[in-house]
């Protein structure tokens, strides 16, 4: 069989590489080792992230995120966009993504919920619960629609993110867009997760990976926050929606 030399040689020194990193991880193993049953030291840094969080009045943050898709080959295709959230509590939520699959804006006003689809310019609205987490489960139980990182918006986020746990540990030090983490496994009965949390007295969450695996090959969704700001300045815009010129109110189908 004839191969092409310079993609066979790639394949051989990213080979390589991933022996190297393989070597070094085995080196280390003793870093690695997941104990079986629920960490303390795990529970207790994720509370205390959650916590800070939950507390927080009003908050602004950026994020870069991917999502892999598994075709039916088997082979994992990875798509990414960009999120920006600014949260006001007890009821305001403004939330735009855009990147490869979507484009889209999510409103709430302590009272209607509108999403805006800039390349179709439709808009759908709804009322909804009056505050932000009623707000966030009527969006998934009824019209199966998700926030970006929405779990983490809850007051109650370390219930939600415990639930179903069987198995946390902590995996060690890392260092998330110049930030140094304590990093947190956890698993659940179909799904795994980790979540880096900032070293100090402000404990945001940097980055978290979920990975479904009961779906074929276990594909991964990841979150990596690349600004917080604690402080944001919002004006009477930031929780308005204005429907664009030429826009088009559609409804929203439900789940």
């Amino acid at each position: 069989m004839s191969r092409n030399p310079g993609s066979w040689n790639a394949t051989r020194r990213l080979c390589a590489l991933w022996l190297s990193a393989f070597v070094a991880l085995s080196w280390s193993g003793a870093s690695l080792a997941q104990s079986s049953g629920i960490d303390p030291a795990a529970q207790r840094l994720l509370k205390a992230s959650t916590d800070f969080l939950g507390a927080q009045r009003q908050f602004s943050l950026d994020a870069r995120n991917s999502l892999e898709v598994v075709l039916k080959s088997g082979q994992k295709i990875e798509f990414n966009h960009t999120a920006r959230q600014s949260v006001q509590r007890p009821n305001k939520l403004r939330a735009e993504r855009s990147g490869d699959l979507v484009r889209q804006l999510f409103v709430y006003d302590g009272r209607t919920l509108t999403v805006f689809n800039p390349a179709d310019q439709a808009f759908a609205q709804m009322a909804v619960p009056d505050t932000l987490e009623g707000m966030l489960d009527h969006a998934r139980t009824k019209l199966d629609i998700l926030a970006p990182a929405g779990d983490l918006l809850y007051k109650d986020a370390y219930d939600i993110l415990m639930d179903g746990v069987t198995d946390s540990f902590v995996v060690g030090k890392a260092v998330i867009e110049g930030v140094r983490c304590d990093h947190l496994a956890f698993r659940a009965a179909q799904v795994d997760w980790q979540i880096w949390i900032q070293e100090g007295a402000q404990p945001l969450p940097r980055r978290m990976v979920i990975t479904t695996r009961d779906l074929p090959n276990a594909p991964q969704f990841a979150v990596t926050v690349t600004r917080w700001n604690l402080n944001p300045a919002f004006d009477a815009k930031t929780f308005a929606f204005t429907p664009p010129a030429g826009a088009k109110k559609v409804e929203f189908i439900p789940r």
